[in-house]
């Protein structure tokens, strides 16, 4: 039978590996998923398998890290438990966020589109623009306010469109 000091090492080693794989499947797509930086092929792909496990994988990791920082409670010094109540409140913050759409809190569609005539549209000749022509209704959507909001709910020509950049 091993002593409680000889378990402590592997018990801190299992806390930790746990908190890792919590927090790791909440943080890693965060951050590779931004808007306006540059995302490789293999770094989205990457983001976007951790996001499809991180619900169930941060459900899974969670209790055993919270058992282990239970088990980890008795431990004497209060830096440790500050380190287990910090590691704690980050695997929680990490498994309610891997549940939630967070992506959406960044783009918010247009709320009430309105359009300029050419003429007295303020556009520089050379900004680009996304532009629409459904049953002769034409819409032009500046790239800079699209890239901003990326979506703009609309009405073209009789149909329904989501216009996204």
């Amino acid at each position: 039978m091993h002593s409680d000091s000889n378990r402590r090492p592997l018990l801190w080693f299992l806390f930790l590996l746990s908190a890792a794989v919590a927090i790791c499947l909440f943080f890693i797509p965060a951050f590779i998923i931004r808007p306006f930086t540059h995302q490789t092929a293999s770094g989205l792909n990457l983001a976007m398998t951790l996001r499809q496990y991180a619900p169930l994988g941060t459900l899974i990791a969670a209790p055993i890290c919270l058992l282990f920082g239970l088990i980890l409670w008795s431990t004497p010094g209060i830096l440790r438990k500050v380190t287990l109540s910090v590691v704690m409140v980050l695997v929680a913050f990490s498994t309610v966020m891997a549940r939630l759409n967070y992506f959406e809190w960044m783009f918010h569609p247009v709320p009430d589109v309105q359009f300029d005539s050419e003429a007295s549209s303020k556009l520089d000749k050379g900004e680009m623009i996304l532009a629409l022509n459904f049953y002769g209704d034409a819409r032009a959507y500046p790239v800079k306010q699209m890239a901003y909001h990326h979506i703009v709910n609309d009405m073209i020509g009789g149909v329904p469109v989501a216009v996204t950049y």
